[in-house]
């Protein structure tokens, strides 16, 4: 049963991200009646926060866009940089959503980021347990299998941990995002939904992997028992 919903919301996770690249293609080419280009909207954005200490850069891929707190730079894809289109202000505003957390140090994201060397740690330990426990299929265990269960189960309350706490996070850059493009004016009513269906369809693909991480965790934990 837990096997069928690991594999369920992987199918899940696969449908709502071709939802959310299909939505991102068709709001790109969309143009933004006040015509500015996604890093105009976040130097404006940012400005009317009264953050000056926050570099726009324009970083290599698609759907590559993200806030960086380690080094204050808002990071747009080339599409979102130079795009004047409803998909590149929404995208450009909720990163700069993301900037505002942080200068406002907002909770949730000071968590994250207190997790994130944690979370990089349990990707390398999850890794070693898989291949402990691949080797020891060979009958050459390095330790009782147990332990490597055990291993799997800490990473993986790991990876649902910050999994979770990413969502208030994602779902507030873009409340903060939507507020903001309509009280500046940078969209128009039809424009405005158009980029909250883009943000809703992008937090959608958040909370499948939250969900996906929690059904692995009480996978391997079923497992663990079962073999109690």
């Amino acid at each position: 049963m837990g096997l069928i919903l690991v594999i369920g919301i992987m199918i899940v996770s696969l449908i709502v991200q071709q939802r959310l690249k299909h939505k991102f293609k068709k709001y790109s080419k969309v143009g933004l009646q006040n015509g500015l280009s996604g890093k105009e909207v976040a130097e404006l954005m940012l400005r009317d926060n009264g953050i000056t200490d926050v570099q726009i850069l324009s970083v290599q891929g698609r759907l590559t866009d993200h806030y960086n707190p380690a080094d204050k730079t808002v990071n747009l894809s080339p599409d979102v940089y130079n795009g004047r289109s409803v998909m590149a202000a929404a995208v450009a505003a909720h990163e700069c959503g993301h900037a505002i957390q942080h200068a406002t140090a907002y909770g949730p994201l000071e968590m994250r980021s207190t997790l994130v060397p944690i979370q990089q740690a349990s990707g390398k330990l999850i890794n070693f347990m898989f291949m402990a426990l691949l080797i020891g299929s060979f009958g050459l265990a390095l330790f009782p299998v147990e332990w490597a269960m055990l291993g799997i189960i800490a990473a993986y309350t790991i990876f649902t941990l910050f999994a979770f706490i990413t969502l208030p996070v994602e779902y507030d850059a873009s409340k903060r995002a939507l507020a903001w493009v309509e009280a500046r004016n940078i969209t128009t009513s039809e424009e405005h939904d158009m980029a909250k269906d883009a943000l809703n369809a992008a937090a959608r693909t958040y909370l499948v992997a939250a969900l996906g991480s929690l059904a692995m965790l009480l996978y391997y934990v079923s497992l663990f028992l079962g073999r109690d």
